[in-house]
């Protein structure tokens, strides 16, 4: 009996690619084409054609001679990715929805109903791999990053579980974008030229303003410019009394008030920000373009600095709460006093960076060797070792 692999096709270059490698490799193959979004009125223009995107994946399947159809998961979207990022924005933290579409609907939602398909596997155009080993009689899978260091997509899988992982493929893990592209140009598949889609995950590009305005109504606030020269700054803790004092010094994000700078404009709304942002400001006249350095969405404030090099910008340590950690290497969870260098980044596309985890009773501190820029809480950190993904958690 051929195994069967239900393969979320996109409408994109990657899952079509995908879908013909494993029907090379002779696996039943089946098209799914995912739809999860309606409303149309916050994208940019054009820039969520899922009629288009789902019209090219259906080609796709009719050219590589695969069944095919659409199931509309916009209900269970809105749910759990469009309801968690206002919940999440309006308390001033800035999600990831894509991590979370990918734990939540791609490989939850859409896995069991592609194993309600009679699928053995699942199977998507992500850049990752997997890897398999034995330990104690039991098999563990593991998560590499893939092989093209430019398109490495294993941080937006850094919530799977090992029992996700021992249902998915990732058929392109291997290779490089444009050896993808290739393929795909001598399949003649209509893909094989289409441009990678921008913006979140099934929504298109979006007015993320407009976007948040429909549950969080706009409100006027003062935008603070805090200087470099801040005296807080200069202040460095050395000596400690315990460990855990030592990890929450480093960790502990700093408060502003409005005393520490001057008010040099006003803004619609602090939950439209986020750390580290320098457009939407629309503040002139300074020396170096401005940062969010942070936002308080209790007092409707926003604090700036100027150029990217500003301290206010720059912290060593991450804190995640128990309930907020996750780790795939099951295995490998770290008990109470407890510690382990790994490399571990705070946003997609960032260098890996050298880090200590270290467990307490109180959840996971990471310290970084280098102090990180724009730590925003509700953002994933993703720790790993080598080429493989550990675990990840909610930045607090």
């Amino acid at each position: 009996m051929k195994k069967r692999v239900v393969v979320g096709l996109s409408g994109g270059v990657d899952s079509s690619v995908a879908a013909y490698l494993l029907k090379e490799a002779g696996y039943d193959v089946i098209g799914l084409f995912m739809k999860n979004w309606h409303d149309d009125s916050v994208t940019i223009s054009n820039e969520c054609p899922w009629l288009e995107d789902s019209n090219d994946a259906m080609l796709v399947a009719e050219k590589l001679g695969i069944p095919f159809q659409t199931v509309d998961l916009s209900e269970e979207y809105k749910e759990r990715i469009v309801d968690y990022m206002f919940r999440e924005y309006q308390m001033g933290r800035t999600p990831n929805p894509d991590v979370l579409c990918n734990r939540e609907i791609k490989f939850d939602v859409f896995m069991k109903i592609a194993l309600g398909l009679g699928a053995d596997f699942v199977a998507t155009g992500h850049y990752c791999r997997k890897g398999i080993s034995k330990k104690n009689g039991k098999e563990v899978y593991h998560l590499l990053s893939g092989k093209d260091p430019n398109k490495d997509q294993s941080y937006f899988l850094c919530q799977l579980s090992q029992e996700q992982l021992s249902k998915t493929l990732f058929p392109i893990g291997e290779l490089l974008k444009p050896e993808v592209r290739k393929i795909a140009a001598e399949q003649n598949l209509i893909t094989a030229e289409k441009r990678d889609s921008q913006g979140l995950c099934f929504i298109g590009k979006v007015r993320l303003p407009e976007f948040l305005q429909q549950k969080l109504a706009p409100k006027d606030g003062e935008i603070v410019e805090v200087p470099a020269t801040f005296s807080e700054y200069k202040r460095i803790k050395t000596e400690f009394s315990t460990e855990e004092e030592r990890l929450k010094y480093y960790s502990t994000k700093r408060n502003y008030s409005k005393v520490d700078g001057k008010t040099i404009g006003t803004h619609h709304g602090a939950h439209y920000f986020t750390k580290g942002q320098r457009k939407g400001l629309a503040v002139g006249g300074t020396a170096e373009p401005l940062f969010v350095i942070d936002t308080d969405v209790e007092e409707n404030i926003i604090y700036t600095g100027q150029g990217k090099d500003h301290p206010g910008l720059f912290r060593r340590g991450i804190f995640v709460k128990p309930e907020e950690t996750h780790w795939i290497r099951e295995d490998l969870k770290l008990s109470e006093d407890q510690q382990l260098e790994v490399m571990a980044r705070i946003r997609y596309r960032q260098p890996l960076e050298k880090a200590v985890l270290y467990q307490t009773l109180s959840g996971l501190y990471i310290i970084f060797e280098n102090p990180q820029s724009a730590v925003t809480e509700g953002q994933f950190v993703a720790w790993y070792r080598g080429e493989e993904l550990l675990g990840s958690g909610v930045i607090s």
